[in-house]
């Protein structure tokens, strides 16, 4: 059972929850952006919420099944086609032997999570079946003619509807402050949380560069590189902060001023360029 691969699009990757636990290698977490829409699709096909599914990148996306599965398209808005024929995402669909399932480009978000039901049974590097975009780690990009080989289905097929969570135009995310806000103004703290930040189109899985003012530095001086996590905002030499995505570096130099909130950060993976951020300060 597999699907082949007849346009990879952009940039489309296999990925699943990461591989969380091997700082102490040096490894990354890594795994899908939007998390929330790799668990949906996985729970529309029947499988557990940690199966490997495609995230893919823009609009492009087209595979052609061998032997018929069910799959479900979730993450972005926009138009999805088989053979040709519009359907509907967020719910599961039929794709008979022979079958082309089209990705059109998004009218609302930027990543679409395509699952199938048993998963794509690739072979898994240190655990994960994701790819890790900064250390070149697990399964490589889709490429034309590719063939994804197919697990077998282990659950019963959902007949759920999810419509998309994404919005149009930007997002707001909960921050909590530090560890190093002190090392910044009173006034570029206030600024990072009333600024409506603009993403920059150098945005991608190891993180989400916004535009804005310069957050001024109360304190001068190298930070020795210490520990990050996904959703660290770091503040690079420019003032402009970075949000690190799932394929950030482990440890990082440039002083964090505040971290999203990891349930939020998926919200991060649908901005595109141009798009606003905004901060809310969260107090756990």
């Amino acid at each position: 059972m597999s699907l082949r691969v007849i346009d990879p699009g952009p940039l489309s990757l296999l990925e699943d929850l990461g591989r969380p636990g091997l700082v102490d290698l040096g490894v990354g977490a890594a795994g899908a952006f939007d998390r929330a829409a790799l668990r949906e699709a996985n729970s529309l096909v029947g499988n557990r919420e940690d199966a490997a599914i495609v995230e893919a990148l823009g609009g492009g996306l087209a595979v052609i099944a061998v032997e018929s599965h069910v799959v479900a398209v979730t993450g972005a808005a926009g138009p999805v086609t088989v053979d040709g024929r519009a359907v509907t995402s967020g719910r599961a669909i039929a794709l008979r032997r022979g079958e082309i399932l089209r990705l059109g480009t998004p009218v609302v978000g930027l990543r679409w999570t395509l699952a199938v039901a048993g998963g794509f049974d690739v072979e898994e590097v240190l655990g994960s079946r994701s790819y890790d975009t900064m250390a070149a780690l697990g399964p490589t990009p889709l490429e034309r003619d590719r063939v994804l080989p197919v697990g077998r289905p282990a659950g019963p097929v959902s007949t759920r509807t999810y419509p998309p969570l994404v919005t149009s135009g930007g997002v707001e995310v909960r921050v909590v402050l530090g560890p190093r806000d002190d090392w910044f103004t009173p006034e570029a703290v206030a600024a990072l949380l009333s600024t409506p930040w603009t993403v920059d189109p150098v945005s991608d899985r190891i993180g989400v560069r916004l535009d804005g003012p310069a957050l001024a530095r109360s304190r001068s001086g190298e930070l020795p590189s210490e520990p990050v996590v996904r959703g660290s905002i770091q503040v690079t030499t420019s003032g402009r902060p970075v949000v690190l995505g799932p394929d950030h570096p482990v440890t990082g130099g440039y002083p964090v001023i505040g971290v999203v909130v990891d349930a939020d950060t998926d919200r991060l993976a649908q901005v595109r360029p141009g798009d606003v951020v905004r901060f809310r300060r969260h107090r756990p």
